[in-house]
C-alpha cells in the first residue's frame, strides 16, 4: 500500500516555467498565491517553491505560528460497527480490518486548552536545530546528508520520534516556552475540530485537498499550498504531505483490545503517527487513522509541534 506500481507523470514545483511572473513577485504576493483556494495547484506549488528559495517569511524558527485550541471534552476513536465500512471503502489500496480496528472504540477525553503549530516542522527549521545542537539525527530524506536548500519550506521527514522530541526540547530551551509533540487525542481534536468528521476538510476524501498518491506530485510540497484541506482550527497539511509523530506510543484505547497489525507484531511498542503523506493513499488522511513507522523510504513521517500555554 503506497506508491503506484507503474510509471506516472506528475507536475511538481520544478514547473515554474509557466509561472515566470512569480519570480519577481513580492513575498506577500507569493504567499497570497500559494494559499489561495481559487489558484490551480501547479501555480500554488510554484509560488511556494519561489518562496522557499527566497526565504519564506511564514517559517519562523524561534516563533512558529501557533493556533489556540480551546479546552473541550471530545469523542476520540471509531465505533466498532464502522470498521467493515471503512475497510471496504479503502480495500482497493490494501487496507485490512486490523488496521482500522486500532481506532476502536469511541471514548471521551478531556483536553485542556493548548496550542498547535499551523505547519509541520520544515527542513529549514530542522537545519537550525542541527546547527545549534550538533545532533546527528540527519533526515533520511536529505540525500547524502546534504541540506536540500530548494526544499527549505517543505516539511522535514525521515527522522525518528526521538529526534522530534529533542527538537521540541531544544526549542523550549531556546525560547523559554513549553513546546512538545501533541498527544494522540490533541492531534485528532485539532485535525477534526472536535465534530467527529472523517477528514480535516469534511466527510469525503477529496484528492485536491491533500498531497497524497492520488493526485499529488509524489514528493513533498511547500507547506500550506493545499488550502482546501485546512482543518476547522486552521491547520495546514494535517492530512497529507508527511505523516506526523505524536507523543504517544501505540496502546489500545480504553475498552479496546490490542490490534494484531503488522507493526505491533513485527516491532512491538511503537510511536503513533497521524495524518497521511505524499507516499501513501488517502486512507491515512482520515482524522482517526492510527499508524506508525517502519524504517523504509516509503514511510515519510515528520512532526508538528504543540505548546502548553
Amino acid at each position: 500500500m503506497g506508491l503506484p506500481e507503474s510509471f506516472v507523470q506528475r507536475s511538481s514545483g520544478e514547473s515554474i516555467g509557466p509561472h515566470r511572473d512569480l519570480l519577481t513577485a513580492s513575498p506577500d504576493t507569493l504567499i497570497a498565491v500559494a494559499t489561495a483556494p481559487h489558484e490551480p495547484c501547479p501555480r500554488r506549488h510554484a509560488a511556494g517553491t519561489v518562496l522557499g528559495l527566497l526565504g519564506d517569511p511564514r517559517i519562523r524558527v524561534l516563533d512558529p505560528e501557533m493556533i489556540d485550541v480551546p479546552a473541550a471534552r471530545v469523542g476520540v476513536g471509531l465505533p466498532p460497527e464502522r470498521v467493515a465500512e471503512i475497510t471496504d471503502r479503502w480495500r482497493h489500496v490494501g487496507v485490512v480490518e486490523e488496521w482500522i480496528a486500532k481506532e476502536c472504540p469511541v471514548h471521551e477525553v478531556d483536553i485542556a486548552a493548548f496550542r498547535i503549530a499551523r505547519y509541520p516542522v520544515t527542513n529549514s527549521e530542522y537545519r537550525a536545530f542541527l546547527q545549534d545542537t550538533h545532533e546527528t539525527w540527519l533526515p533520511k530524506s536529505w540525500p547524502f546528508g546534504v541540506y536540500p536548500r530548494e526544499l527549505a519550506n517543505h516539511p522535514v521527514w525521515g527522522v525518528p520520534a526521538e529526534a522530534a522530541d529533542a527538537y521540541a526540547a531544544w526549542l523550549s530551551r531556546r525560547t523559554g516556552r513549553r513546546f512538545r509533540l501533541p498527544s494522540e487525542a490533541e492531534w485528532e481534536y485539532a485535525a477534526s475540530g472536535g465534530d467527529g468528521r472523517e477528514y480535516p476538510w469534511g466527510e469525503s476524501f477529496r484528492p485536491e485537498c491533500a498531497n497524497t498518491v492520488e493526485a499529488g506530485p509524489l514528493t513533498t510540497t511547500p507547506v500550506g499550498v493545499y488550502p482546501a484541506g485546512r482543518s476547522p482550527f486552521g491547520l495546514d497539511d494535517v492530512g497529507g504531505n508527511v505523516e506526523e509523530f505524536v507523543a504517544d506510543d501505540y496502546r489500545p484505547y480504553p475498552g479496546g483490545t490490542p490490534a494484531p497489525d503488522d507493526l505491533l507484531l513485527t516491532q512491538g511498542p511503537y510511536r503513533v503517527a497521524r495524518g497521511g503523506s505524499f507516499t501513501r493513499y488517502g486512507d491515512l488522511t482520515r482524522c482517526r487513522r492510527r499508524h506508525g513507522w517502519y524504517d523504509k523510504p516509503i514511510y515519510a513521517i515528520g512532526f508538528r509541534l504543540a505548546e502548553t500555554p
